[in-house]
């Protein structure tokens, strides 16, 4: 087989011939800018796209376009005629926690109740007697005996719930102290009608006339001197006037 004649000789252009330009330099600004963009959206999306294939199958996530045993089961629908068997529902043990009511005894706090005793002292007031006393001016009033208190001891018993008191009941009263009457004395004495004149100090009987005994006068009444006259001489019987009568 004979070779062809005058082959091109695959060399580039003598130098000084200019070169065509490619595709990419004859296109449009517009073109080379949408050119541009879609190759890098390209590369985005297989960047990505790789990217989680890789991290799916380091995770062990499954394909979830598996095989058809890993796809939802569809029911089957028995045919007309055939008996059908009903399984039950298996119910599954919740995990949810569950409270439990506290009870009404044990939510109410039991109160706290103690009993004392307690012991408190009352006076007993004392009582008076009177009693009547002759040698005493009528009317007259002598204490004889002074009266003095008694004491009364009273027991409580006491009940406290929850520190507040309840309840007071009266267990004992004794008197421990007995009381001391107080005596009065209350005069009878009749006071006696006097029988001596008030003008004079001694006893001047009251008559119609009364003259120093041992004188010169005539009475019907006399009296011993000395006698002081502190009042009226209305019988006459100082007679020198120095106040002394029947000196």
């Amino acid at each position: 087989m004979q070779p062809p004649q005058n082959p091109v000789p695959p060399y580039p252009p003598s130098f000084g011939e200019t070169p065509r330009p490619n595709w990419f330099r004859r296109a449009t600004p517009a073109s080379r800018v949408a050119v541009i963009l879609g190759s890098v959206t390209l590369s985005i999306l297989l960047l990505c796209c790789t990217g989680t294939a890789i991290i799916g199958a380091l995770s062990g996530e499954p394909d979830r376009t598996g095989t058809a045993a890993e796809q939802p089961q569809q029911p089957i629908l028995a045919a007309s005629g055939e008996p059908t068997e009903e399984v039950a529902p298996v119910a599954e043990p919740s995990t949810a926690p569950t409270s439990t009511a506290p009870s009404p005894t044990s939510a109410a706090a039991t109160p706290v109740v103690q009993v004392t005793t307690v012991t408190e002292r009352a006076t007993v007031r004392y009582g008076e007697r009177t009693v009547k006393d002759s040698s005493l001016a009528e009317g007259k009033r002598v204490v004889r005996t002074k009266g003095v208190n008694g004491v009364r001891t009273l027991t409580y018993e006491v009940t406290t719930t929850d520190g507040v008191r309840t309840a007071k009941k009266l267990v004992t009263s004794v008197v421990t102290k007995q009381p001391v009457t107080q005596v009065v004395a209350v005069g009878t004495k009749k006071p006696k009608s006097s029988t001596c004149d008030p003008n004079y100090s001694g006893c001047v009987p009251i008559a119609s006339d009364v003259d120093c005994a041992g004188g010169s006068g005539n009475g019907p009444a006399y009296v011993s001197g000395p006698i002081r006259v502190i009042g009226d001489d209305i019988y006459d019987l100082d007679r020198d006037g120095d106040g002394v009568a029947c000196d």
